[in-house]
């Protein structure tokens, strides 16, 4: 193998193949990158088996050939080097990089015993934007659980029929549901995808571009521009979501949210991780009154709202209320309660944005 191409270019995609590698791996060849030089393309390959990545991008091919080269040694060299032409050669499992006046000379692997990925069906299943495939990541995945006792439930779902897809991620104390409109009809899709998965991917959708995803047995493909990455899906049955949302409520509030989030940030910061980061609301007409006590002392917030319905106090886990709040962009949201035992549903005041997080309270103590 002997190519010719830009360090700028080499860094970019070798920086994209490096997602799908693990520190974690006893296999060594799983610690390389196969690099196949044809058809004047470099194809960079990884995986740990259960992630993979292929990025492509044009370079001059005066050998084809192919060597698996470890992952962590030609990202550090690529990185390192000047922004000039970077010329590979291979002799056997030899490798020898040029670039101006630096020359490495490495040992490879035999890229015989690499993994082959799966095949790609060619039937696209599903075609995103690329800005609404990763706001609706973005919204979900930080609720997914990281208790691998219940591995149904480390992923997202992917619920798609006729027009219309949910992203779904949950845990056992929130549910965090991203709905979106499709521009055609499709078939019943439902699938879980691991976080790990689509937190990688998320790190390169920064286009505005048709993203295609197809489903084969066992693994997903999302299409991103000269990329291909691939995720082996989850198997389990996933909690029916739908009947636990209600949007039924006894006290309903519309609130600033750069304020709510601002004044439970302070208030947090007296939460303390022995008592569930307890911070306690208390809703009555024009405010909602926020608390939180430890033995270092106590906090005291009020924020102004619009209130229907019931005066109310309940308590919450500071972190999980927030992490709902954090990933609404409208102005104002809406918050529905339904008694100070049940779950807290909220929403952004924006119709064109259909996001509805849930979060269950914490049960407060009394005397």
């Amino acid at each position: 193998m002997k190519i010719e191409i830009t360090q700028k270019e080499l860094q970019k995609h070798i920086n994209i193949a490096q997602k799908a590698i693990s520190s974690r791996t006893a296999i060594q060849i799983l610690e390389g990158i196969l690099f196949v030089a044809k058809d004047n393309y470099l194809k960079l390959t990884s995986t740990d088996l259960e992630l993979s990545v292929e990025t492509k991008v044009p370079c001059i091919v005066e050998q084809e050939g192919s060597i698996v080269i470890n992952s962590s040694m030609i990202g550090n060299i690529v990185r390192k080097l000047p922004d000039a032409p970077v010329t590979i050669n291979t002799v056997g499992e030899s490798i020898q990089i040029k670039c101006l006046q630096s020359e490495f000379n490495l040992i490879g692997q035999d890229p015989v015993d690499y993994p082959h990925l799966p095949d790609k069906n060619e039937e696209t299943k599903l075609t995103l934007k690329e800005e609404v495939l990763k706001d609706a990541i973005k919204q979900t995945v930080f609720a997914a659980s990281i208790d691998e006792t219940r591995p149904a439930l480390t992923g997202v779902l992917f619920k798609a029929a006729e027009k219309s897809m949910d992203f779904v991620a949950l845990d056992g104390f929130r549910i965090s549901l991203r709905n979106i409109n499709l521009d055609k009809e499709y078939n019943e899709i439902k699938e879980i995808i691991p976080a790990r998965a689509l937190n990688e991917l998320q790190k390169i959708l920064d286009g505005s571009e048709d993203i295609n995803i197809s489903f084969v047995p066992g693994h997903v493909i999302f299409e991103v521009r000269d990329t291909l990455v691939y995720s082996r899906l989850l198997e389990g049955k996933f909690i029916n979501y739908s009947d636990i949302i209600s949007f039924d409520y006894e006290t309903k509030v519309v609130v600033d949210k750069k304020l709510l989030q601002s004044s439970l940030e302070r208030a947090s910061l007296l939460a303390s991780v022995e008592k569930a980061n307890l911070v306690k609301l208390n809703v009555t007409d024009g405010n909602i009154h926020i608390s939180s006590n430890s033995e270092i002392g106590s906090v005291n917030e009020n924020v102004i709202c619009d209130k229907t319905g019931e005066d109310l106090e309940i308590a919450f886990n500071a972190r999980y209320i927030l992490d709902g709040l954090k990933i609404i962009d409208s102005e104002k949201c809406e918050l529905l309660f339904t008694g100070s035992l049940n779950p807290c549903i909220i929403r952004p005041i924006d119709d064109d944005i259909k996001y509805t997080y849930l979060v269950l309270p914490v049960r407060l103590a009394r005397n």
